[in-house]
Formats: C-alpha cells, sequence, structure tokens
C-alpha cells in the first residue's frame, strides 16, 4: 500500500495532500484550467445556477483551495454569504487575494460550525483528497441543509480508455511541466480512479446522513455533480 493512502479510512493521507497542494498553489489555477481545456469553468457555472436555485442565504464551500467555486457561487447568489474553508493555508490565501469574501482555514473533516447553520455547503475536488470521505460528508450534512459535491468521476463505454490514458500517462506530464511537481499529479490521477463515483457515491451519501440524492454526469462522465439533502432536516 503507497504510503499516499490511508488504510481503512476510504480516504487520503492527508499529511501528503497538504504537503502537495502547498506547493502547487502558485499554479493550480492555471493548471486546472489547461489540463481540462477549461471545461472546469463551465462545470462550476452550472453548480453556481443549482445552488442560486436554492435561493441561500449561507453557503459554506469546504476545500475551497484557491477560491475558483466560492467567487461563482458568489456571482450566482449576490445576495448570500459565502465563507470559503480549506486546511493549506497557502492555497487559501490565494483564495483571499482573489476576492473570496470570508475565509478561514479549517479541516472538512472536523468543521468548526454549528449544526444547521448554512442553507447549502459545496465541495468542489475536494471531498476525494480528505482523509475520511464518509466523515467529510457526515461534517458537511451536519452543518448544512443542503450538500452537492461536484467531482472527476470515471466515464463508461468508449470514453474509458483513452479517458485513463490521459489522465495516467498524459495529465501527470503536462501538470510536472506546468508547476514543477510531477508526483502530485500522479496522486490525482489514482485518487480519481479509487474515488467512488455515479451510484457507489450516492450509496455513499446515503450512509453518511443524506437523503433525496442526485448525480448529475459532465462531460460525458469525466466529471459528476451530485446533490443531497441532510437526515437533520427531515421532520
Amino acid at each position: 500500500m503507497s504510503g499516499r493512502e490511508k488504510a481503512g479510512s476510504g480516504g487520503q493521507d492527508a499529511g501528503f495532500v497538504k504537503e502537495a497542494f502547498a506547493k502547487i498553489a502558485d499554479r493550480y489555477v492555471v493548471t486546472n484550467h489547461v489540463l481540462s481545456a477549461g471545461t472546469d469553468i463551465l462545470w462550476r457555472k452550472k453548480v453556481g445556477r443549482i445552488v442560486s436555485e436554492w435561493e441561500p442565504k449561507r453557503v459554506l464551500d469546504v476545500a475551497t483551495g484557491t477560491g475558483d467555486l466560492a467567487l461563482e457561487i458568489q456571482k450566482a447568489c449576490p445576495n448570500a454569504e459565502v465563507i470559503g474553508t480549506d486546511f493549506c493555508e497557502e492555497m487559501l490565501a490565494h483564495a483571499t487575494r482573489r476576492g473570496v469574501s470570508r475565509t478561514m482555514v479549517a479541516d472538512g473533516t472536523a468543521l468548526p460550525f454549528e449544526d444547521q447553520e448554512f442553507d447549502v455547503v459545496t465541495v468542489a475536488f475536494g471531498l476525494r483528497n480528505m482523509a475520511d470521505w464518509g466523515k467529510g460528508l457526515r461534517e458537511m450534512a451536519r452543518v448544512a441543509k443542503q450538500v452537492l459535491v461536484l467531482d472527476f468521476s470515471t466515464p463508461q463505454g468508449p470514453l474509458e480508455k483513452p479517458y485513463c490514458f490521459y489522465l495516467n500517462k498524459v495529465l501527470p506530464k503536462i501538470a510536472g511541466a506546468l508547476t514543477g511537481q510531477g508526483p502530485a499529479y500522479e496522486y490525482l490521477a489514482g485518487s480519481i480512479e479509487k474515488f467512488p463515483s455515479g451510484a457507489a457515491m450516492q450509496e455513499l451519501f446515503e450512509e453518511n446522513g443524506l437523503v433525496d440524492t442526485r448525480w448529475i454526469p459532465l462531460s460525458g462522465g469525466i466529471a459528476s455533480i451530485y446533490t443531497g439533502r441532510s437526515s437533520q432536516t427531515v421532520s
């Protein structure tokens, strides 16, 4: 077992993840846009539209990183208070400089908020990097009424083989050239393949306090949006 995996938790080695993201923070946004050919921007815009339909007053963006999704939600929901949290201070500093209205250093598996304090909690490409996926979901279901996860998934059918080739052979080389941190992106490829997607992610939602789950595949299943309602809101 690689030292980058945490046995028995269904998650990742938090120390490795934190160190890796601290090293790539300065080039993270540009690298993401290059690797996805800008498609990640469209995915976040869709998330913004979904969240705006819920008309939230308070939104928490967990594992906000450099703030891409928090900024999109601020635009889509101008009347909502948006808070971005991350356990990597280097990434969070970029989010603050880019205009996220309020940021806080916090671990997604131990959120420093009261039960049902938020209308919505979102996480984009961050649940996959947590030390315990179930614990992260339980915390999100605890602090908010609605939960939305945007993350990579594994497409099925004709796209599966070319996507896996790109993910494992091409992406780490391009990202390594852009950031000088190839190992961080080798980790990324492996983490995507191990991360539950589709019906498996809906099941993980349901096992950890979320009901009325929904799965929305994006770009042929390369990424997915998952939504669920906290069981604490069910009377």
